[in-house]
């Protein structure tokens, strides 16, 4: 069997953090499971991170560039804005309550209280990324004329809010019993609700 490159490792490194972390949570979480799921010693596991902070935000940066570019494609950039933004929400939603990044909303909201840093880290590398590239858009759509002239941050955060209770609602309350949500008819309705109440004019 060929040994793994240097880059192949890391790759299953991550990997195997994103599942411990996923199931054990951030305090839970240690990195002898993680070596002990690659198949290298903690030691190996340490010429590449420092410590379980460093593997956890090395796990964030690999799972945000997977999930949400830093810039927004050409070809979405092009379309009117209520398409544009009904786009982006509807992704959003599915790959925050559904995808691999799924289990770090309620991980972060869980356990910022005891690893501060950690939150942090997700506010500097993930929300502020995101919120960015809803607000760019948002700022666009005013200057055009397509949208009412409303704070283009306050309204990212309105965006946001939905989407991250799309992700609480699968992950912490469906599995305890609360009714099952779809989420292509909530990202429908809530991409509805903020057209209607940010385009000039209503829905077009």
């Amino acid at each position: 069997m060929p040994r793994k490159r240097p880059s192949d490792r890391r790759d299953a490194i991550l990997s195997a953090a994103r599942e411990e972390f996923a199931a054990r949570g951030f305090a839970g979480a240690r990195l002898e499971d993680v070596a002990a799921r690659v198949g290298v010693s903690k030691a190996a596991l340490y010429l590449q991170f420092a410590d379980k902070q460093a593997l956890f935000l090395a796990m964030i940066d690999g799972l945000l560039d997977a999930n949400f570019p830093e810039t927004l494609p050409d070809a979405l950039m092009a379309l009117p804005i209520a398409d544009r933004l009904r786009a982006m929400i509807t992704l959003a939603t599915a790959r925050v309550a559904l995808g691999d990044i799924s289990f770090l909303p309620r991980l972060i909201i869980g356990e910022s209280g005891n690893f501060p840093e950690i939150a942090r880290a997700w506010h500097d590398k993930a929300v502020v990324r995101v919120l960015g590239l809803f607000e760019a858009v948002i700022a666009d759509g005013i200057a055009r004329g397509d949208l009412r002239p409303v704070d283009p941050a306050m309204a990212t955060r309105s965006i946001a809010g939905g989407i991250v209770f799309s992700a609480l609602w699968r992950t912490v309350l469906e599995p305890v019993g609360a009714a099952h949500v779809d989420l292509d008819r909530f990202a429908e309705s809530h991409v509805d609700v903020l057209l209607n109440g940010l385009l000039a004019g209503g829905v077009r």
